[in-house]
């Protein structure tokens, strides 16, 4: 059946009827990413959301690094990593240039920025998520207040939190309001025959 440029598949979710297929890079990490996203999230895990932000992040590349200092395909910063190896076993190694520990904890740091926000749905909750990895959980609960005194509804990112900016340079604001509009819109359709995506 086909409706308005998609076509249903089943009836778990739809598809993009012209859906790009995921980059060849990002094939030999599809087993391990989704086996780690079922483990820390459940069988429920918006695995499509995780392989763009991966392709957003390095294009998939382990021995990405960018000039601030981010490391490896989950592109985290020294502190943050210390930080997670600190808070978590599986990831004491701290090796953000190993592929498997970037996975792990990439799926891992969202799962705790998704814990520690609230949101209207899942869509929502996702790119407040998604905002918090980029720029950091505080920026996220600055925006959320500065929105609330503003008349806007916290709970919702796109088109109400997403408006306002408690601080950021233009440049890195710019860029935080990208960032999720670009997984979840741009490269999560192409990996959503590896498992859900928030806003598909």
């Amino acid at each position: 059946m086909w409706r308005t440029g998609m076509c249903v598949i089943g009836t778990l979710f739809m598809l993009p009827v012209n859906a790009a297929q995921p980059p060849r890079a990002s094939l030999p990490w599809r087993s391990e990413l989704i086996r780690t996203a079922h483990e820390i999230w459940g069988l429920n895990a918006p695995v499509a959301d995780f392989a763009g932000q991966f392709q957003q992040e390095s294009g998939w590349r382990p021995d990405a690094r960018s000039p601030v200092g981010a490391q490896g395909m989950a592109q985290f910063m020294p502190a943050t990593a210390d930080w997670m190896s600190q808070r978590y076993p599986q990831l004491r190694m701290n090796t953000p240039m190993n592929p498997g520990w970037a996975i792990r904890a990439l799926v891992q740091y969202d799962r705790w920025l998704w814990q520690n926000t609230t949101a209207q749905d899942d869509c929502q909750r996702m790119a407040f998520t998604l905002s918090a990895y980029n720029g950091g959980q505080g920026w996220v609960n600055r925006d959320k207040k500065l929105a609330t005194s503003k008349g806007l509804n916290a709970l919702i990112w796109f088109d109400q939190v997403e408006r306002v900016n408690a601080g950021r340079s233009k440049n890195n604001w710019r860029e935080n309001r990208d960032y999720p509009k670009k997984i979840l819109y741009q490269h999560a359709p192409r990996y959503l025959q590896w498992g859900a995506s928030s806003c598909m």
